[in-house]
């Protein structure tokens, strides 16, 4: 479970989605990539949240990469519900072997990422270039 708290701890210095109310996000630094942000649900104890590049896979039609995650603020962990790599960067690092098992499959995901979130604020992305966008549905942040 390290890798979870660690996931929740960059992601609350990163964008603090727990200080957000539902909705749509956009992240812009001088990259060209800007950063998608959806937090879907609030719960007493528990945040739905999206985020992604705002770009769609060429070859799928899919924000990509993307991540679907769940905050749990009681236990202070971030778990990655589904990641979705982009087709060119799965053919960039190359397929990973199939997971064994679910929590092979889980790590694989918390994995991916952590280093994401690494990257992104190495990148200058932050709660402090958080905008939110006007209305609730963005497909492509256009």
């Amino acid at each position: 479970m390290g890798l979870y708290a660690e996931n929740y701890h960059r992601l609350t210095r990163l964008f603090a989605p727990q200080d957000l109310p539902p909705g749509t996000y956009i992240s812009s630094v001088d990259d060209g990539l800007d950063v998608r942000l959806d937090i879907i649900e609030r719960h007493p104890y528990t945040i739905e949240l999206h985020l992604t590049y705002c770009m769609t896979d060429q070859e799928t039609g899919s924000p990509s990469p993307s991540a679907w995650l769940r905050v749990y603020r009681d236990a202070h962990v971030a778990e990655a519900t589904h990641c979705h790599p982009s087709k060119r960067l799965w053919k960039d690092l190359g397929p990973f072997p199939p997971a064994n098992t679910v929590f092979q499959q889980r790590m694989r995901m918390a994995t991916f990422l952590n280093r994401w979130m690494e990257y992104l604020a190495e990148q200058g992305h932050s709660k402090g270039t958080l905008v939110a966008a006007p209305g609730s549905v963005l497909p492509n942040c256009a």
